[in-house]
């Protein structure tokens, strides 16, 4: 589960999302500060994922700091999972012609298609 959550904090995407999504990345955050406001060496490497300039790598150092932590005290897991999966990140559907397009991370360009009928080239 950190991977997601690592992901959401560091680039805040689920604010684009919905509001509650947005509430859930921030509570979320919260706790994590607040589980790191002990550990300077943590707090930093949050810090940096949340920077304007941040890296995949800094995102990924985030994930391995959020495992570790819970690794030591899985309530801490459990805490910051559960206004995650409240606010329906883990269950975003389409009905009907629908389309959803979920994306971690800082990504150049993403593209999405539905119903391409011939030839396709993107440079």
């Amino acid at each position: 589960m950190p991977d997601p959550i690592a992901t959401a904090v560091a680039s805040q995407t689920a604010q684009s999302l919905t509001s509650q999504a947005g509430h859930a990345i921030a509570e979320v955050t919260r706790r994590i500060q607040h589980k790191f406001r002990d550990k300077p060496a943590d707090l930093a490497i949050l810090t940096a994922a949340q920077g304007e300039s941040a890296s995949p790598d800094q995102t990924a150092e985030l994930a391995r700091a959020l495992d570790r932590a819970i690794a030591e005290d899985p309530a801490f897991g459990r805490d910051i999972s559960t206004p995650w999966e409240q606010s329906g990140n883990l269950a975003i559907t389409a009905n009907g012609d629908g389309m959803v397009n979920v994306v971690y991370g800082k990504d150049d360009k993403v593209v999405q298609l539905r119903d391409l009928h011939g030839d396709l080239t993107i440079n």
